[in-house]
């Protein structure tokens, strides 16, 4: 089932949300703040989640509360790597939560901490069981990045690429399980820790690993998993039915569904972290996702998507 719905993915990252055109943040606040009202009137039971946060930026999460984005969700996110891509040390994780609990009263879920193997499996291992020691209770969600290495030929979603050096090739270790479907040491430790973190695993469009993640997802006993589904994928020839695949492969679990990523057409700029042109129908698109699949008011398979 789907627990709770995210409002975008890092706005506060270059990576996912273009600076150079909304360097205030001023244009996420609107569309934000337009999600979450939508998200709301579609089912007011259902968990909104302001998108994680990375890096962990108390300013950042200020802003948003002045600009009234908080008053739009129900719980806060932050994103930490310690070990790759942060400049702080992985001990200081106590410390990072409490920078957003001096700015809101909201509930703070950590809805992505991982270590990649990029160096050594070892360290991989090591860093998530020294995460479990000091996160567990710390938060209403913890999870994990991520079950499965992304394969190199796939490409990782960030905006400048190779050009980004180790931290872009640093993506493609994240996972417990290699590309090639082998288990790394650190999958071993994830398990004696499954009942502290859920799992946070991306889903290409059409990915062929959905049914080997919801076997493995259920081996190891994951309870919770956040995953995405795609604005700018919405528009591919066949999202309906690979939509309907994945969320109904996923129903075991406790899901929360991020909505992220504008589509070339529908953006100030022709990319995946331009502010749209018409935040309405980024909103528009959350509330139809929310009917479909987490409404409170009609089954999912009465509620058709319509056409984009």
């Amino acid at each position: 089932m789907i627990e709770a719905a995210m409002i975008w993915n890092e706005p506060n990252n270059k990576s996912h949300w273009d600076p150079e055109i909304d360097p205030d943040w001023a244009l996420f606040a609107r569309m934000a703040g337009l999600a979450g009202q939508a998200i709301h009137a579609e089912n007011p039971s259902l968990t909104r989640v302001l998108g994680g946060i990375s890096p962990i930026d108390p300013a950042f999460m200020a802003n948003m509360k002045g600009r009234g984005v908080l008053g739009h969700v129900d719980a806060v996110a932050v994103h930490g790597f310690p070990l790759d891509w942060n400049l702080w040390a992985i001990d200081d994780w106590p410390e990072k939560i409490a920078e957003i609990k001096a700015v809101t009263d909201l509930p703070i879920w950590v809805t992505e901490v991982g270590v990649s193997s990029f160096g050594a499996e070892e360290v991989q291992a090591w860093g998530l069981e020294r995460t479990a020691q000091l996160l567990a209770g710390r938060a209403p969600r913890l999870h994990w990045y991520s079950l499965f290495d992304l394969p190199q030929s796939w490409g990782a979603t960030t905006r400048h690429k190779e050009a980004e050096g180790s931290s872009y090739y640093r993506h493609f270790h994240m996972g417990l399980i290699r590309a090639d479907g082998t288990p790394k040491k650190a999958l071993e430790v994830f398990a004696r820790h499954a009942q502290t973190f859920g799992l946070m695993q991306w889903f290409r469009f059409d990915d062929p690993r959905l049914d080997e993640a919801v076997a493995w997802m259920k081996r190891l006993g994951v309870r919770h998993l956040r995953t995405g589904l795609s604005w700018a994928d919405s528009f591919r020839p066949g999202a309906e039915k690979f939509f309907d695949r994945m969320m109904g492969a996923l129903e075991p679990f406790d899901v929360t569904v991020t909505f992220c990523f504008t589509p070339e057409h529908c953006g100030m700029a022709a990319h995946h972290t331009s502010a749209p042109l018409v935040p309405e129908e980024y909103a528009e698109f959350c509330a139809r996702m929310v009917r479909r699949y987490a409404s409170d008011r009609i089954t999912p398979a009465a509620s058709p998507i319509p056409a984009v």
